[in-house]
């Protein structure tokens, strides 16, 4: 593993945490150049995705949450009528729009079906239509969007992520129950996926997403126990030991995934874990888990390596 930068170098790195490309630099590229109302581009860059789903899902949920995302899809869908691409693209900033309260819910969720219907086998719409309902939806929407997602790619990474987190508010004022249905949820996506699965981690997202959600309740520091507890120390250990087996860098939101496993083995105390997972990490942080419980991301995230590598 590389040693960490200069501080000089890591300051000026610094202002670039948090791009939801992460180290996708394809996606980089190309994001700049849509930017500027050139799609061309990602037109070749999705017909190369192809059906890696979640490579797409990811590359599309980043190219809609620019800014002009939505006029330059319409311009494309303009262009090109039949293209699948640009309908999911053009639903996904739709969504994006919707969210941010400059659209309504339900053009997202036409424009979202729409793409749906174009190619049947994606799950990206459904991912869209999961995203609107987690913001605008009822649970039994949710539920039935997430299973249209699983029903086209059983390992969905963003899906399985946002189920979790939603799964994660219910009875907020039960306290650090180990037996509440977020766990048991996340350990049967876990063993019901490959070994290689990224989906491994994700009994560690449920404790980081149950954590925010106790300690948005209670206070955060009524769910310090919160991992400490038997059940989230053998959750953290098989984490760890399957990222050094498999770690799966190939994996497009792998630095999800190692920013949620660093936060939580320094939540645990185990710093030389956690630094070993920062270098990893490098500069592409996630703004979630380091929020919790409410927290400047950016300061968050700064201290908590400096505290692992020892540079505080």
């Amino acid at each position: 593993m590389s040693p960490p930068p200069p501080l000089g170098r890591a300051r000026k790195r610094d202002a670039q945490l948090f791009d939801p490309a992460l180290c996708d630099t394809e996606l980089v590229e190309v994001r700049g150049q849509f930017g500027q109302g050139r799609w061309a581009k990602v037109r070749t860059l999705l017909v190369d995705t192809a059906d890696d789903w979640d490579r797409r899902g990811h590359r599309v949920v980043v190219l809609a949450e620019t800014p002009t995302a939505t006029a330059w899809a319409r311009e494309w869908l303009l262009a090109e009528p039949d293209s699948a691409d640009a309908a999911t693209l053009l639903a996904c900033a739709t969504v994006f729009t919707a969210l941010r309260h400059k659209g309504t819910p339900e053009a997202a969720e036409e424009a979202c079906r729409r793409a749906a219907s174009l190619l049947p086998a994606d799950p990206t719409p459904w991912l869209g239509l999961l995203l609107l309902t987690r913001a605008f939806g009822t649970d039994e929407e949710f539920s039935r969007h997430f299973d249209q997602v699983r029903a086209r790619h059983l390992e969905h990474h963003h899906a399985h992520h946002l189920m979790v987190a939603k799964l994660a508010e219910r009875t907020p004022g039960g306290g650090s129950d180990p037996l509440h249905e977020v766990y048991d949820f996340a350990a049967w996506a876990a063993e019901e996926s490959p070994a290689d699965s990224p989906l491994a981690v994700l009994p560690v997202i449920a404790h980081a997403e149950r954590y925010r959600v106790l300690a948005a309740h209670g206070g955060p520091d009524g769910a310090v126990t919160h991992w400490s507890g038997r059940r989230a120390r053998q959750v953290l250990r098989s984490a760890f030991d399957w990222w050094l087996e498999w770690e799966r860098d190939d994996h497009p939101r792998n630095r999800v995934d190692l920013n949620f496993l660093a936060h939580a083995k320094l939540s645990e105390g185990r710093s030389a874990e956690a630094a070993a997972l920062f270098h990893r990490i490098g500069r592409h942080a996630t703004p979630a888990p380091w929020s919790y419980p409410d927290l400047d991301p950016h300061k968050a995230f700064l201290a908590a390596r400096s505290a692992a590598l020892g540079t505080a």
